[in-house]
């Protein structure tokens, strides 16, 4: 009887095992397979669509730096020697920032190849963190200056003259910066 018992059962466990596994093959099959496929293409169209928000921001910023710094010809407001806008957007910075602007004195711009480079020179005062931030600031400026030079204006008479120490902190700098503006070519490309 416990023969019989045990051939029943062990019976039974084939049955069960065959139709577990034909019912697997049947209603599984590839399933896993295609799964993951799909999130491997899942995970390479996410990285193609962060790459393109990337580019579409940059691309942003491009546009930007050409609305800000393409002049349509050399008669341009912005090719001009000392433009208007941009001495109203540096103004705004240094006021922003607490610098106290002594002088400013446009020079007479340069060609160079296909953009003009007008150059300025700046006579301000303020301390030595407030002259890091204003240089940052023009860094972050949607309009392409550069910074040539600039010199602190801390002699030794300047010292001598001072003996108060909140007198020092504020400093003179001279510094002379130029904006770049690229003219747009008469010339058209051909394709």
């Amino acid at each position: 009887m416990a023969e019989k018992r045990n051939i029943i059962l062990f019976g039974a466990l084939i049955i069960l095992s065959v139709s577990y596994w034909s019912g697997a093959v049947v209603l599984i099959g590839d399933k896993p397979l295609q799964i993951s496929a799909l999130e491997s293409e899942q995970a390479e169209l996410n990285e193609n669509l962060i790459s393109a928000q990337i580019l579409a921001s940059q691309l942003d910023r491009v546009f930007t730096l050409f609305q800000e710094n393409l002049a349509l010809s050399q008669m341009d407001s912005l090719a001009d020697d000392a433009s208007l806008p941009f001495l109203k957007n540096l103004t705004d910075m240094m006021d922003a920032l607490n610098i106290e602007l002594l002088n400013i004195k446009p020079k007479e711009r340069i060609r160079i190849g296909g953009y003009f480079k007008s150059p300025y020179i700046l006579t301000l005062k303020c301390t030595f963190e407030d002259f890091g931030k204003f240089l940052s600031e023009v860094e972050r400026s949607p309009r392409l200056i550069t910074v040539d030079e600039y010199e602190v204006k801390n002699g030794i008479e300047r010292i001598r003259s001072n003996a108060r120490e909140n007198d020092l902190i504020l400093q003179e700098f001279m510094m002379n910066l130029s904006t770049i503006t690229l003219v747009k070519s008469k010339s058209k490309v051909a394709t």
